[in-house]
């Protein structure tokens, strides 16, 4: 009896074993089916992953530009600056063109023709008859036009302002290399914006046209 026993124990520990050893591969198995990603998969659950441990903001939209698409932005960019540079020297012969028909015209305080001219009605012209833009009639009006720019930034065509005194105030059209063009007590003429009265006396400046 006692050997019958001692035979039955090990069949019956063989056979257990089998079966836990049967049921640990069924485990792995079945835990290796459930685990198996695709790339996809994978590379979607590390980057969520890392998002939260360096705790960025998920954006549903981000801008890229490509090499290719920045050198064209580049290109329209230089483009624009090429058109804006070429620009002024039209604008500085329209200057020319417009002192050569006034130069001979006397200033005249509220004159508005060739017979006599103020310093308003000069710069409310020039935009009239060489960029087909009306201006309002008074410097306190034309002060208010366009946008503001600084002194160190004018480029022509810019309307520059003074006051000449309390009371008095005074406006001409920026030329160019720190000269102005204006219908002064001595006549249309061009004049520097350093010359000791005009920077003294140097208000403000406003841009009309880019």
């Amino acid at each position: 009896m006692i050997k019958k026993i001692f035979v039955i124990i090990p069949i019956l520990i063989f056979f257990t074993a089998c079966s836990n050893k049967n049921q640990n591969i069924e485990s792995n198995n079945s835990q290796s089916e459930k685990t198996t990603l695709t790339y996809i998969e994978y590379k979607k659950l590390y980057e969520e992953k890392n998002k939260k441990i360096k705790n960025k903001p998920i954006l549903e939209y981000e801008t890229v530009i490509t090499p290719k698409e920045y050198k064209t932005l580049m290109l329209n960019e230089n483009s624009e600056n090429v058109k804006s540079s070429s620009e002024i020297p039209k604008r500085k012969q329209a200057f020319n063109d417009f002192y050569n028909e006034w130069k001979n015209v006397r200033y005249k305080l509220g004159g508005e023709s060739k017979k006599g001219i103020d310093c308003s009605a000069f710069t409310q012209r020039i935009y009239k008859d060489k960029f087909g833009i009306k201006l309002p009639r008074t410097t306190l009006t034309q002060v208010n036009m366009g946008v503001e720019v600084k002194k160190a930034e004018l480029i022509p065509g810019d309307l520059v302002f003074f006051k000449t005194s309390k009371t008095d105030k005074h406006v001409g059209v920026y030329v160019g290399n720190g000269n102005f063009m204006h219908a002064s007590i001595k006549g249309i003429q061009f004049t520097s914006l350093d010359k000791p009265f005009y920077k003294k006396n140097y208000w403000t400046s406003r841009r009309i046209i880019d």
